[in-house]
């Protein structure tokens, strides 16, 4: 038994050697009704994703009225450690949080209770995380409806009451958290907001969803901003997806190609866009992509390749 464990541990170390310093990507996501928590899948070049762990979870959820765990949002701190939110449930006003070392084993999750003081706060859906380096701090943002809270949109019978607004809070520790504000309020319904730097014009772009329902729009966009704490412009884009209803849109920088994922819920299929040029054309891309089956709303992340080999070596 000792030898066997002095052999993984000098292989898992070539491994480790073998791909220090390369790069590659994660991609955090659920599937099916999200009750059976966080998936991961890996990719080298932004195109092929491939499930981890053999497209079992990773993490159940523990948190919630409902006990959900959709829309999974990880950012890796500088010291290596991965944090995630997520939303809980349909009509929570709470969010849910756990931390790990590895993707693999986690930290007790808990309820960070960011709209607790909103009585009438509807939901808090799609929580993201964006770590903004010159202050050290993270930001978590989501969309919240609080009814006759902004200006009355026309909506669908089905989408009746729903008005959601972007909202956030700052924590440097995951311990202690800011008061909750108004992170992004356009004049149309704004769902599913997402943050990538570019790394040539070290501005920020953010891309979001307008979720108006009549007409629906059901479409991503984009704007961006110099300074996180100077906030985004609420004059956004035009959409950079098609006809198709796309949601829960993912930024990633690959080799300096900007890619969007995003969900075509209604096609029950992962799509995405590219842009060569810092986001002011794109091209449809979602013919050239791989997904594993039934991939819903998640994030995609640079990381190590060491960190990818790990987890494909753990979870064999």
């Amino acid at each position: 038994m000792k030898t066997v464990l002095i052999w993984l541990a000098f292989s898992l170390g070539a491994i480790l050697t073998t791909f220090a310093g390369e790069k590659a990507y994660l991609f955090s996501y659920f599937v099916n009704d999200s009750k059976d928590g966080l998936h991961l899948a890996y990719s080298y070049d932004g195109l092929t994703w491939t499930a981890l762990n053999d497209g079992n979870s990773f993490l159940p959820p523990a948190v919630g009225k409902d006990k959900l765990m959709r829309d999974p949002s990880i950012c890796q701190s500088p010291d290596g450690t991965f944090h995630m939110v997520w939303t809980s449930s349909w009509t929570d006003r709470i969010i849910g949080y756990a931390s790990s070392k590895d993707l693999v084993h986690w930290s007790k999750q808990k309820s960070i209770p960011v709209m607790m003081h909103e009585e009438t706060a509807h939901n808090c859906w799609a929580p993201e995380l964006f770590y903004d380096e010159p202050s050290k701090t993270y930001y978590i943002f989501w969309a919240t409806t609080i009814p006759g809270r902004h200006k009355e949109i026309p909506t669908s019978e089905s989408e009746k009451g729903l008005n959601h607004r972007m909202y956030y809070v700052t924590t440097q520790d995951f311990k202690t958290f800011s008061e909750t504000k108004m992170f992004f309020n356009p004049d149309f319904s704004v769902i599913d907001a997402a943050i990538v730097k570019d790394p040539k014009l070290q501005d920020l772009i953010m891309v979001v969803k307008n979720e108006n329902s009549n007409p629906p729009e059901k479409n991503i966009r984009i704007t961006r901003t110099k300074n996180i704490q100077d906030g985004f412009p609420i004059e956004v884009s035009a959409p950079i997806t098609g006809s198709y209803w796309a949601e829960g849109p993912a930024p990633l920088y690959v080799n300096n190609v900007l890619y969007v994922y995003f969900d075509k819920y209604r096609d029950h299929r992962y799509g995405a866009v590219r842009s060569t040029d810092h986001g002011k054309t794109w091209e449809d891309i979602s013919e050239q992509i791989s997904f594993p089956k039934g991939t819903r709303h998640g994030t995609a992340f640079a990381v190590d390749a060491n960190v990818v080999q790990r987890l494909i070596t753990l979870t064999k």
